[in-house]
């Protein structure tokens, strides 16, 4: 019926048993037979303000379970080390000294207030809780915030340390509001807000250009172990709103991240070279891609050999957002094993999307990619893998763009599986898919099974894929361009008036 799929001293998520994006029937939640929830119809939903190191029943419907909190060592208020939290005053160094000051397995805890603060950086084993009306606003003035150096060299000159990244390589950034180094065992939980106050600052001003240090992140994990946030809020960011780098045992559970419509480049989750990442019970409506897992440009990519791997991304609600899961175009890396169930895409221009690009290199090698359980709605082109993606200064450069078969070299970048079940996708306008391979290396192969496209009763025309070469389309079918293996089982359109599959270089396409 429902699992406990987070636990901290004061707080649990539970996760609905059930297949579809919403429950079918609302349910209530009672703790130690009190009701404390009414009418639940998310499959996901925390509880806050328990006891440390206390039983709990809990029981939805019919189902119960006992549960245990986490045993905690202390608790630090940052008000007590000085923070006024009143919206004016510059809290950082309060924070900051509260967040050293806690012991292994304490708790920092911040209560209501406006907190204005500067980059704010975490230490390992630790649980930090921003209560209800807790909101960290973002300090204004950039010549305020430290510099994370993209590159500096070991003492012994012999290799490279990174620190900053920015767009898949090693470049100078600034530090986020919360930055994790090296660090491991964290929970941040809560009700409370992380807010970058970009609207208010300059961040999103000239956003091309680089203006002392690229700008920061909401979140930036850079080599962290065993990450967990759960509830919070992050939204008006410099830039991504969260950015785990090449760390590991990440989650992310039953947030909100939000940023207006028009904010460049703020992309709600960017998960690049990481391992065991969950994304769960996720709410996004952002500016730029909703969730984007990328593994870097050719440099880091090359050296480092860090795919993104082992994904879970489940009961999320995607909004507004370029493409709802996207992987690339910074995968130099490789991406594998991405499993994508029980999500909502709703008005992102693509919910599927896949950008790379000759150029990224023989570990740019993307495989094992799994969608089931999706609704698509007004998503203006549900799927797209585009090999051609015009990126980067030499993005529209032949090399790039050609359409002619080119030498396989350690340049070329590979598509293996992919595999699209249960999925609904409702008023499509441009097209139900464009998959685009390069002639030299096509797609490996694409399975469709139990999938419904409804068109739009006037669809609006578009370009499918960020290409050159690619004429405007309206109510178009599926195409497929360089793809060895192609599988159809169930797949509908209703409304199309166009023809359903649209096949190019394609060696085995097969519908049962």
């Amino acid at each position: 019926m429902f699992d406990v799929i987070f636990k901290s001293s004061t707080s649990i998520t539970i996760e609905m048993k059930n297949e579809a994006v919403y429950v079918t029937n609302p349910y209530n939640i009672y703790l130690n037979e009190k009701l404390v929830a009414e009418n639940v119809i998310t499959n996901v939903y925390s509880l806050y303000n328990l006891v440390p190191d206390t039983k709990y029943q809990l029981k939805i419907n019919d189902t119960e379970l006992v549960f245990e909190t986490e045993k905690e060592y202390v608790c630090l208020n940052v008000r007590d080390f000085g923070a006024k939290g009143d919206g004016v005053s510059n809290d950082t160094n309060f924070i900051q000294t509260c967040l050293y000051a806690c012991p292994n397995g304490g708790r920092v805890f911040i209560p209501k207030g406006e907190y204005y603060t500067g980059p704010l950086l975490l230490k390992s084993n630790i649980t930090i809780e921003l209560a209800e009306g807790a909101h960290l606003i973002g300090d204004t003035d950039r010549t305020h915030y430290p510099i994370l150096p993209g590159m500096t060299y070991t003492s012994d000159e012999k290799d490279e340390y990174n620190l900053g990244s920015w767009e898949g390589n090693p470049l100078d950034c600034f530090a986020s509001i919360i930055t994790g180094i090296n660090i491991e065992n964290v929970k941040i939980i809560g009700k409370g807000i992380i807010d970058g106050n970009a609207q208010n600052a300059d961040w999103w001003i000239n956003v091309k250009e680089k203006r002392i240090a690229w700008r920061p992140r909401g979140v930036f994990l850079n080599h962290c172990k065993n990450i967990q946030f759960q509830g919070v809020t992050v939204t008006n960011t410099p830039s991504w709103n969260l950015h785990p780098y090449f760390s590991s045992k990440v989650r992310f559970i039953d947030m909100k991240l939000i940023s207006p419509k028009n904010s460049p480049n703020t992309d709600g989750c960017d998960p690049e070279s990481c391992d065991e990442v969950d994304i769960i019970g996720v709410y996004f409506s952002v500016g730029d891609d909703c969730i984007a897992i990328k593994s870097g440009k050719i440099f880091m990519g090359r050296k480092y050999k860090k795919p993104s791997s082992n994904f879970n991304i489940r009961n999320c609600s995607m909004n507004f957002g370029h493409g709802a899961v996207v992987l690339g175009s910074e995968m130099s890396g490789g991406i594998q094993n991405i499993n994508v169930s029980q999500c909502l895409f709703n008005q992102t221009d693509r919910g599927l999307r896949i950008k790379t690009r000759r150029g990224r290199g023989k570990d740019a090698r993307i495989d094992g990619i799994t969608f089931s359980n999706i609704e698509m709605k007004e998503v203006l082109t549900p799927l797209v893998i585009n090999m051609f993606y015009y990126c980067d200064p030499d993005g529209h450069s032949e090399y790039v763009q050609t359409k002619k078969k080119l030498p396989v070299d350690d340049r070329t970048p590979y598509l293996g599986d992919f595999y699209f079940k249960n999925i609904s996708c409702e008023n499509v306008n441009v097209a139900a898919g464009t998959f685009y391979g390069i002639p030299e290396a096509p797609i490996h192969s694409i399975t469709l099974e139990n999938v419904c496209f409804k068109y739009a009763d006037n669809p609006k025309e578009g370009i499918a894929a960020m290409m050159d070469g690619l004429d405007p389309l309206v109510g178009e079918g599926i195409h497929f361009n360089y793809v060895e293996h192609v599988k159809i089982h169930n797949v509908q359109f209703d409304g199309l008036k166009k023809e359903k599959y649209i096949k190019n270089f394609v060696n085995d396409f097969k519908e049962v």
